[in-house]
């Protein structure tokens, strides 16, 4: 089974079996979305409305991503001779790339407050947190701790940026602080690799 899934075909069936082409045509919805989200809403009724679209849309494409590393085969992955962590870390690491690329797009035009930056900060961010409660909890409900952070991180970040709120409110930080990069990018490097290494519960 190692040496099929090795060659292409056996390639394209695994990502087939883990819904990889939903979960790119999923994404590509969603980056639509927070176009339309964007740019396509009356400026003057909402002249922030790229900070919700920054801390929601990263939410649905970690849902999507999260949701997609569910496995049918997890006990022939844990009988498996060669170790299955490579594809796993392919899987959810080249998601979180075609996501921040697609995202980005969307709120490209931005000052830089909360433009391409604060959004790949935050897909990276939500993917980690809904990768690692995939391992915890199960790739079936894993977008629920996320969307339960963000959400509360989303309706009770303090309105001044900077100093402890970088690390705790980092989905509602501009694209520019240190502090939320680093949060950000510890919990996608953790949780990434704990599901790598675990696979989905």
């Amino acid at each position: 089974m190692t040496a099929f899934c090795s060659r292409p075909a056996g390639a394209l069936l695994l990502a087939r079996s883990r819904a990889v082409p939903l979960a790119l045509a999923s994404l590509a919805a969603v980056a639509v979305l927070a176009v339309w989200a964007a740019y396509g809403l009356d400026a003057h009724l909402d002249p922030g409305r790229l900070v919700p679209v920054v801390a929601l849309a990263p939410l649905m494409a970690a849902a999507v991503i999260g949701t997609g590393l569910h496995t049918p085969m997890q006990e022939l992955e844990r009988a498996a001779v060669r170790p299955w962590w490579p594809r796993r870390l392919v899987q959810s690491a080249g998601l979180t790339a075609f996501a921040s690329a697609l995202l980005a797009l969307a709120v490209i035009f931005d000052d830089g407050t909360f433009g391409p930056a604060a959004m790949v900060r935050n897909i990276l961010g939500a993917v980690g947190v809904t990768a690692a409660a995939s391992a915890v909890i199960g790739a079936r409900l894993s977008w629920l701790p996320a969307f339960a952070y963000l959400s509360a991180v989303y309706l009770g970040a303090p309105r001044a940026h900077g100093g402890a709120a970088q690390v705790w409110a980092w989905p509602m930080q501009p694209g520019d602080l240190p502090g939320a990069w680093a949060t950000a990018l510890a919990a996608f490097v953790l949780g990434v690799t704990l599901h790598a290494c675990r696979g989905p519960a």
